[in-house]
């Protein structure tokens, strides 16, 4: 995999160009990929301080987060959206991804926690970065999910 660039943008300085990408991307994975017909845009990308973490190479946009404004969101940061582009499955761009997601909550929202719907096959994935189950197992577009917390502490 050529060296990634590396961005995390408020959803207002998304140009036109990058918005589209990032849900042609969203839209390829979780709709066609997982076979899950919903509606992907949910109204969330465009409100508050809701930003967007980008991971780019020489092909185009490879990784995708959103992280939710915690002023919306009942005092938490939500991750959610997580994404990886098909061609770069297996390059262990998902930790990187995490890593810089959990960095990036650090500086914007220092002393939060912070929160995401996990599919439940992933629970021990997201419990290497500090994440525990919150609740049980439910149902979401019928593949199984588990809410999960990390203690507002440093990215580390």
């Amino acid at each position: 995999m050529s060296p990634l660039a590396w961005y995390c943008l408020h959803h207002s300085e998304l140009d036109t160009a990058t918005l589209y990408e990032l849900l042609a991307l969203r839209t390829q994975v979780f709709v066609v990929e997982q076979n899950c017909p919903y509606l992907e845009t949910d109204g969330q990308d465009l409100v508050g301080d809701t930003c967007h973490l980008l991971a780019r190479d020489e092909s185009g946009l490879v990784g995708y987060l959103r992280l939710l404004d915690p002023q919306r969101m009942e005092g938490e940061v939500v991750i959610g959206r997580v994404v990886i582009a098909e061609r770069a499955r297996g390059t262990g761009l998902g930790h990187r991804l995490m890593e810089q997601a959990l960095l990036e909550c650090h500086q914007r929202w220092p002393g939060v926690p912070v929160y995401l719907s996990a599919q439940a096959h992933l629970q021990g994935y997201y419990g290497r970065y500090g994440f525990a189950a919150v609740s049980e197992v439910y149902l979401e577009d019928d593949i199984p999910h588990i809410g999960m917390r990390r203690a507002a502490t440093d990215p580390s």
